[in-house]
């Protein structure tokens, strides 16, 4: 289904003027005939009070054509089950009064901008991630650019522990024929794909940096992750769903990583892990660095010929200065006046 222009013209207004002389009219001719028929008893007057009662009666008729769009919005047409176009300038319009406007998605409200829900009174019926409201709205569709918090689910990464991810998604309609009539709701439709998006790609990547793990398809481990590759998982999310609503007539103009953390039954356990791993990358750095101050001290020593070591009183240094340099507290030194024999 391709969008096709409705290409009448903004006569709202001249319509509207039209109909309210006719009606002025109609209201007039009507009492000067009730008033002239009185005095005469003529059948002409009789005839033309019932032309002016059918008149006012059926008169209504083309106000049902007014339409009035607001920058940004559009108006999706069928005369009698037949696609006729699509408005979707602003404006005052006249159309077919019988033409009827459409749009599936009316009364889905879905966590994201554009669908506050202000009807106080209305029922709604709430499903995971949208709800769908009963009471009536416009069938006018939104061309503007929304922003889907689709909540936060509990995935598997591709190491098997669970995590809670959650995206924020910015769309938009660029197709409106597309998007009434080759989905049924395209709001529940961009939904479920964005669930289903999110799963796929984040089982390809472990939360943090792991060993021996490919990302990006090509047979060579990387370091891509979760949460150090945000941006670049960020867009795989949003190409899979640009993938999957193309046919709904929707682009996706960006999807973000909102929330990240590893899932509450493993989070304490992943925390001790990854303080365990600090520490060990902490001792790792004190030592290296220990080492190479006792190296650099004694070829000092050496070199400005302070003392003459043997290998023993070398060692007997090292190690004073490893348990110094590499000591959670500090050393309490000891004066030695006598020899170490």
């Amino acid at each position: 289904m391709e969008e096709k222009i409705y290409t009448s013209k903004k006569n709202g207004m001249l319509v509207l003027l039209l109909e309210l002389v006719i009606y002025a009219l109609a209201i007039v001719g009507i009492v000067f005939s009730a008033i002239t028929y009185d005095n005469n008893k003529e059948t002409v007057y009789i005839v033309l009070l019932v032309i002016l009662i059918v008149v006012a009666s059926v008169g209504w008729i083309p106000l049902c054509g007014l339409r009035v769009l607001k920058p940004q919005e559009a108006l999706v047409l069928t005369l009698f089950g037949k696609y006729v176009g699509t408005i979707r300038e602003a404006g005052f319009y006249f159309v077919n009064p019988f033409c009827t406007a459409i749009n599936p998605a009316a009364a889905t409200k879905l966590a994201q901008s554009g669908d506050i829900q202000t009807a106080k009174n209305s029922v709604s019926i709430s499903t995971e991630g949208a709800s769908v409201s009963v009471d009536s709205v416009g069938k006018k569709i939104s061309l503007k650019a929304m922003t889907l918090n689709n909540g936060r689910q509990k995935i598997n990464d591709c190491l098997g522990n669970p995590v809670e991810i959650g995206i924020a998604v910015i769309w938009k309609v660029t197709d409106t024929a597309k998007a009434v009539f080759n989905v049924d709701n395209y709001k529940e439709y961009l939904s479920l794909q964005c669930d289903s998006a999110l799963r796929n790609i984040v089982r390809i990547y472990p939360y943090d940096v792991a060993p021996n793990v490919d990302t990006t398809g090509d047979g060579m481990a990387d370091e891509g992750s979760l949460r150090g590759s945000a941006e670049i998982v960020a867009g795989r999310i949003r190409d899979e769903i640009q993938s999957k609503v193309n046919e709904a007539g929707l682009e996706i103009i960006e999807a973000r990583i909102t929330y990240l953390a590893y899932a509450p039954e493993i989070a304490s356990v992943m925390l001790q892990r990854q303080q365990a791993s600090a520490i060990i990358d902490a001792r790792k750095m004190i030592v290296d660095g220990a080492v190479g101050m006792v190296e650099m001290a004694l070829e000092q020593l050496s070199e400005k010929q302070v003392v003459e070591l043997d290998e023993e009183r070398k060692a007997a240094m090292v190690s004073n200065l490893l348990v110094v340099l590499c000591g959670n507290h500090d050393a309490q030194p000891i004066v030695n006046s006598g020899s170490l024999y």
